[in-house]
């Protein structure tokens, strides 16, 4: 049976064993399967794509079956090229230099990578998500007709915070995913959306919404060992707000722990760009007064509101303060967490590699990158031979094991210490 090798150093404990098992045996693909890097997304793909070949090959030198050269299973590389092409007018087009007739095509798209850059009327221009989704639907319509099937990885979807109507403004992310849904696209997968709901928008297509909770829970666990989950001061959970509460509070569900939320009052009369002014912060669940604190969001945008939750949560007693989060943004720097750091208030970030992170980010002290390339490979793997991803979207169980298995590692290090 075929299972996860790849994982980073800090996690090749036996004790932390992948999940997820498939049976190739009797399975076939739907075609040859081709991964699609589009600007900004190379790093990862190529992540992907050295994780599947190791995967395959693991799994025929230990089974009985026969390569189908012809279905294409094993090969160098499953990266296909392609360009997405800018001219010095801004205008673009795409364009891939090899055949793609018949096959699984898997294309990723970092919207969010403000990395990538291209000339435009003699200046250098960072692209924006708009022009990384317009690069998307480029590529799709240069495939168009010619591939099996089209699957989009999205890791942050794109518009997902423009979901729902405040008054009179646009619907882009429903509308997005309506386009992609009319160019012919099979699968969509993005992960952690900022609200799952958004799928309705397409009741008949195939949108997957994919947790990453179990690598960053791993990652916390095999990071601090000495994270407690039981007793009066076991680790609790902390919305930073009222709109993370149902995200927060499955991570304390699964984990067994007790929970909290800030409740931001806000003057709606005066609106800023982005938000409204606070007027006052109320704490609602269980005193935080010493016990480890774990603060959960989908995304850092600026840093401000995960600041100020952990800020009040150590006026409050909290004894550490952890953030685990999806898409580490950071769009005005890391300046604002490194102050926090710096005074006590955040001991450690943790953000998985699905989305471009700032050179100064990955090299900060107190931030953990956690490298989820192996788990999406398992993704793309399962899809590519029509296989169910039940397991990789439900991942309660694998916590619950991981949670076992932490406190059996608890349970050892007090009878030591008593011992001592």
């Amino acid at each position: 049976m075929i299972h996860d090798p790849i994982r980073p150093a800090s996690q090749s404990s036996a004790a932390y064993s992948d999940y997820t098992h498939y049976n190739l045996q009797n399975a076939e693909p739907v075609a040859p399967l081709g991964l699609v890097a589009l600007p900004g997304s190379r790093s990862f793909v190529e992540l992907v794509d050295q994780h599947l070949g190791e995967r395959r090959r693991a799994w025929f030198e230990r089974s009985d079956s026969l390569i189908r050269l012809d279905s294409g299973e094993l090969r160098e590389t499953y990266i296909l090229d392609a360009d997405a092409i800018r001219f010095a007018t801004g205008e673009g087009k795409g364009q891939f230099n090899v055949s793609v007739r018949g096959h699984d095509l898997f294309i990723f798209c970092d919207v969010m990578n403000h990395s990538v850059t291209y000339t435009m009327w003699g200046q250098q221009v960072s692209m924006s998500p708009d022009e990384h989704f317009q690069d998307l639907v480029r590529l799709i319509l240069a495939a168009t007709g010619k591939a099996k099937r089209i699957n989009v990885i999205m890791p942050f979807l794109y518009e997902s915070r423009q979901d729902v109507r405040q008054s009179r403004e646009s619907l882009d992310c429903a509308y997005m995913l309506k386009e992609l849904a009319m160019l012919g696209v099979d699968n969509i997968i993005t992960f952690d959306p900022h609200d799952p709901r958004i799928e309705n928008a397409l009741p008949r297509q195939s949108v997957e919404n994919i947790p990453v909770s179990y690598r960053l829970i791993q990652s916390l666990l095999i990071t601090y060992p000495d994270i407690r989950l039981k007793g009066k001061k076991s680790l609790m959970v902390v919305s930073p707000d009222e709109s993370g509460m149902k995200r927060s509070m499955f991570y304390a569900t699964i984990l067994e722990l007790p929970f909290g939320t800030f409740y931001r009052q806000r003057k709606h009369a005066r609106a800023s760009a982005d938000n409204n002014e606070v007027v006052d912060y109320k704490f609602l669940g269980d005193e935080p007064g010493g016990r480890d604190v774990l603060i959960v969001d989908d995304m850092i945008n600026t840093g401000a509101s995960v600041v100020e939750t952990s800020e009040r949560l150590k006026r409050m007693g909290a004894r550490r303060v952890f953030c685990l989060c999806t898409f580490p943004l950071f769009v005005e720097g890391i300046g604002l967490i490194d102050e926090a750091v710096r005074r006590g208030y955040i001991d450690r970030v943790f953000c998985t590699n699905l989305i471009y992170r700032r050179p100064e980010l990955l090299a900060a002290p107190w931030y953990t990158d956690v490298d989820v390339s192996s788990f999406v490979t398992l993704l793309v793997d399962a899809i590519n031979y029509n296989l169910s991803i039940a397991k990789l979207i439900d991942q309660k169980e694998t916590i619950r094991e991981i949670i076992g298995l932490h406190q059996q590692a608890q349970n050892m290090l007090d009878l030591a210490s008593r011992h001592d």
